[in-house]
């Protein structure tokens, strides 16, 4: 990073507001990310606060589809300090299960978090930033952006979408496939979750699965460990020589095997257009439908740093090792590969928090030396 950086932020001189409280740094978001980074700060003896606008521990996983499961044993899915316990049942840790540690990890290490508190957007101001959430405003030398992708899930704009008077839910609010039990469905989307959710619905419900391309299957010795290694050598071969593979590969969990196993996996392409009651295919012809599965996918949740103006056209925001470019008080983590390999997954979020709360505290210690004496 560039000295320049650090010499026109003056980072320890920040006035102690009256009006608002006042912290080195403010981690948005109380999810895994947020967790993980704030169990490396409390280490480091750092002052910081995060504000999570859940009701309480678990952040995305408060909304996961009840029969969710990991893809990875619960010794490859832990956070920093403390591995996650394996569960009671046979096979891989369920949503339920990662409830029940996530909660057990911010009692553990009693970590500073307020909620639920929203933060509506962050400001700049002269030797800070300045959050101005429902509870109040809030002053920070750096913030670090952690509110994953949940909140902004995204769904494809098929015309006459707004016209299907069906039911149209996304993965984010998905529940139970009892929901759908005897009806035409639709499951639209080739990664996990529709695979996963296609599994469970077919057995219920008429499902036919839509995907853009052929779904591609890991072979069933081998789990999601193996995804996150094949995203770090992505990061680490740079667009030269990407390896084949990543997060999006299907992972042959024991439900999806079963689904497998009653031939409820072939899939087939997109629909063109959808209209009132069903949607209408490549070919012309017409299917009634009763409701259709977005796992379509999600894009970060990052509407309240629109003021700062750091946002660019796909909705990311340009990093260098985690730090805003045009911001460099500002931090980002949990996103996607670009905020660190695999970070928007538990075995990921520990590795980049690691590595962020350490460039945090660099960044810290330079301004300090750059600020005059």
């Amino acid at each position: 990073m560039a000295q320049v950086k650090f010499a026109a932020i003056h980072q320890n001189s920040i006035r102690k507001l009256p009006d608002m409280e006042n912290h080195d740094i403010i981690v948005i978001g109380g999810g895994q990310m947020g967790l993980s980074l704030g169990y490396y700060l409390r280490r480091a003896g750092m002052d910081f606060l995060i504000l999570d606008a859940e009701h309480g521990p678990g952040g995305a996983w408060r909304h996961g589809w009840e029969a969710l499961r990991l893809f990875s044993p619960a010794d490859y899915s832990s956070l920093p300090g403390w591995l996650m316990p394996p569960p009671a049942h046979e096979g891989y840790p369920t949503r339920d299960d990662v409830l029940d540690y996530l909660t057990r990890y911010e009692g553990r290490y009693k970590l500073p978090i307020r909620r639920p508190v929203h933060v509506d957007t962050v400001e700049r101001a002269q030797d800070h930033l300045e959050l101005v959430a429902d509870a109040g405003r809030f002053a920070a030398k750096l913030v670090v952006s952690a509110t994953g992708t949940w909140s902004h899930p995204f769904i494809p704009d098929i015309p006459g979408r707004d016209l299907f008077k069906g039911t149209q839910v996304h993965s984010a609010h998905y529940l139970r496939p009892e929901d759908y039990a005897g009806q035409a469905v639709l499951v639209v989307g080739g990664g996990n979750s529709g695979a996963q959710i296609m599994a469970e619905v077919s057995v219920v419900a008429r499902a036919l699965w839509v995907t853009t391309h052929e779904p591609l299957f890991l072979s069933d010795d081998v789990d999601g460990r193996v995804l996150f290694q094949r995203a770090v050598a992505r990061m680490k071969a740079g667009p030269a020589a990407l390896p084949v593979g990543g997060i999006g590969d299907i992972v042959m969990v024991p439900p999806v095997k079963a689904a497998r196993e009653r031939g409820d996996l072939t899939s087939v392409r997109s629909f063109e257009r959808m209209t009132p009651t069903g949607v209408i295919w490549p070919d012309g012809s017409e299917m009634a439908v009763d409701a259709i599965i977005w796992c379509t996918g999600f894009r970060p949740a990052l509407n309240h740093l629109r003021s700062l103006g750091v946002l660019e056209a796909d909705g990311k925001v340009e990093v260098e090792n985690q730090q805003s470019i045009k911001e460099p008080r500002l931090w980002l983590a949990g996103y996607g590969d670009w905020t660190g390999p695999g970070s928007a997954t538990l075995m990921g979020a520990a590795r980049t928090a690691r590595d962020l709360a350490n460039n945090i505290r660099q960044f810290m210690e330079l301004a300090d030396q750059s600020v005059p004496r």
